[in-house]
């Protein structure tokens, strides 16, 4: 079963496997909370739990330092003209590495896949790192790309086979914490680290650290490979290991090419931009609707309306959130470390949010929950741009911000535990790459799309970040390339509201 058949059959048909009543899914999660003390960090699991978080740590980490030391690595190397490959390039790797570690966890389960991103990663790191030239800075990247995606979507299916149902909740909000810190003090670090030590301290830092988290979930990892052999052998329902599905990997190969030609042709107002963006397009819009599950792109009842909320609540409060800074700044006159505490002030109810959904007594309650939680993030999409108005206080993002990431943090993590409950074993983990893949499309879409729209009225957040005077508010930036900006966001989360309710499969 590929990821189009799962999608087919949890859609508006049952889903695989249909989950319990309320009621008796919430008396069987009391008594097999009651049978394992701690939770996710009972003794049966504890080595997993802080073996899976300590490495999504690291790989936030890096995802948010990259955006400080990336100037002085550019100059270093003589390498601005491919500044944006740095960044394109993880993202296109890392999508087919996602389609790629789905196959592999099916197949074989999540150990395979965990090892080997790691092991690109760091060997990605290293690279970079080491780099004399700055197509070699770019090559790393594509490996840490690889490596990441794969590591990604192998932890969500650990998730699924390694843990009960009634702790996967904690499980996934423990995966949103581990962004938190990273989001908050990353750039801090990183950029302190670029001072005193050097770009390349930013990278090489992490090379070795990234393998110790692995060392201490190994063993865990093996017997679960091990016990999921068993099964393989009497029967069990898995997929016994095979050859990896060519077509879908090609589709996953053109879906990525397609979303760097975007991305990157939409940094520019050229009319040569054009091309790669028409290019991007044609590979990237009919590969997308045969690699994700279908009735994805129309939202179907179940299982595909599930992994299209993801993709559309990511994109519409994540290219919220990355203007404010420029929006505040530019617009109400705050400075760059001012205008960051509206970013840092909120990024703790995402955590917050997702330790709610995890709680048991929100479990009879996983449907509400979501749509809970896209009304706030909506709320927080649409209040956020009223700063624009002088009578309103400069503060108010720093609220509307914390209502869209609590219910970023109740959505995502009730989102990843319902793909977990709406697939199959044996489709896990492609249903986790569709998910993964989903969001990060809906991401690199929205912000070529919102970003291209405020160029062409005015915005360049590039002039912004140096200039003296718009610090100073004295800036050609108009407010109506901001109000554009949210109009565009604002429609894609009033959408998400709209595929929430269609989260149940008929008759569930």
């Amino acid at each position: 079963m590929n990821e189009t058949d799962a999608g087919a059959d949890a859609g508006p048909g049952a889903p695989p496997a249909r989950p319990p009543s309320a009621a008796v899914s919430s008396a069987a999660s009391a008594a097999a909370a009651a049978a394992v003390p701690g939770g996710v960090l009972g003794a049966p699991y504890r080595a997993l739990t802080l073996g899976c978080v300590s490495t999504i740590l690291l790989i936030a980490f890096e995802a948010m330092a990259i955006g400080t030391a990336m100037p002085a690595a550019a100059e270093a190397l003589d390498g601005v003209s491919l500044y944006a490959f740095a960044f394109s390039a993880f993202f296109t790797t890392s999508l087919l590495g996602m389609v790629v570690s789905g196959q592999w966890c099916d197949r074989a389960g999540p150990t395979g896949p965990v090892l080997a991103g790691v092991t690109a990663f760091s060997a990605g790191l290293l690279v970079s790192g080491t780099a004399q030239a700055m197509w070699a800075f770019v090559l790393g990247r594509a490996a840490q790309g690889v490596g990441g995606g794969l590591v990604i979507v192998a932890l969500y299916v650990t998730v699924r086979r390694a843990y009960p149902e009634h702790l996967r909740p904690a499980a996934l909000a423990a995966f949103s914490a581990a962004w938190v810190v990273p989001s908050m003090v990353g750039p801090v670090i990183a950029g302190t680290v670029t001072e005193q030590f050097g770009w390349r301290w930013v990278f090489l830092g992490i090379t070795v650290l990234v393998i110790l988290p692995v060392m201490v979930m190994l063993p865990q990892l093996r017997k679960l490979g091990e016990r999921n052999g068993e099964r393989n052998g009497e029967g069990g329902g898995e997929r016994p290991a095979g050859r990896f599905d060519g077509r879908r990997l090609r589709l996953a190969g053109a879906v990525s090419v397609g979303a760097g030609l975007l991305q990157f042709g939409g940094q520019e107002l050229r009319w040569l931009s054009l091309v790669p963006v028409a290019l991007g397009l044609a590979l990237l819009a009919p590969s997308a609707v045969r690699l994700l599950p279908r009735g994805t792109f129309r939202a179907a009842r179940g299982l595909p309306s599930v992994i299209a909320l993801r993709g559309l609540i990511s994109a519409a409060y994540l290219s919220s959130q990355s203007f404010v800074p420029l929006m505040l700044v530019t617009q109400r006159g705050l400075s760059y470390t001012e205008a960051g505490l509206a970013l840092a002030a909120s990024g703790g109810l995402w955590a917050c949010g997702s330790y709610t959904q995890s709680r048991p007594w929100a479990e009879p309650h996983r449907f509400r929950l979501v749509r809970v939680g896209t009304v706030l993030i909506t709320g927080g999409v649409v209040l956020t741009p009223l700063v624009l108005i002088d009578a309103v206080p400069v503060w108010t993002p720093a609220l509307t911000l914390a209502l869209g990431c609590f219910g970023m943090g109740l959505v995502t993590a009730s989102v990843g535990v319902l793909v977990l409950r709406l697939s199959a074993p044996e489709a896990a983990g492609g249903n986790v790459a569709s998910l993964q893949v989903c969001d990060s499309l809906g991401n690199v879409v929205m912000l070529t799309t919102v970003g291209t729209l405020f160029a062409a009225l005015g915005g360049d957040a590039s002039a912004a970040a140096h200039d003296a005077a718009a610090v100073a508010g004295d800036t050609a930036v108009g407010p109506g390339a901001f109000v554009a900006v949210y109009a565009v966001t604002a429609s894609a989360a009033l959408l998400g509201t709209v595929v929430g309710g269609r989260l149940r499969t008929p008759g569930a």
